[in-house]
């Protein structure tokens, strides 16, 4: 499955099918929610919450290519990736992109 954030695929003809998406909802445990909270008092990345994002937009990122395959894509143009908090210390991650057919 090719995926690209551009509207076109260089070389590539095609025909749009449909909008896919794929999301996830996730968070942190207590104990890593704690050690986060004690490491933005003092600043710096809070590595334990940037791991959890990388894999929601790889959870997300798999269920969108699910998606497109289930109505027979070849590709998915025109992805993006949008987050938003649900709750203190869990967040939303939503992939989405037009799924396309290509042509001869």
């Amino acid at each position: 499955m090719i995926i690209v954030t551009t509207e076109t695929i260089n070389g590539k003809n095609f025909n749009h099918l449909e909008m896919v998406c794929g999301n996830v909802v996730t968070s942190k445990n207590f104990v890593k929610d704690f050690g986060a909270g004690l490491k933005s008092i003092v600043g710096g990345e809070l590595g334990s919450y940037t791991k959890m994002l990388s894999e929601a937009r790889g959870i997300a990122t798999q269920r969108m290519i699910q998606t497109a395959e289930s109505i027979g894509a070849d590709a998915i143009v025109n992805v993006r990736f949008s987050s938003s908090a649900i709750m203190q210390g869990a967040a939303e991650i939503v992939a989405t992109g037009t799924a396309v057919k290509f042509i001869d």
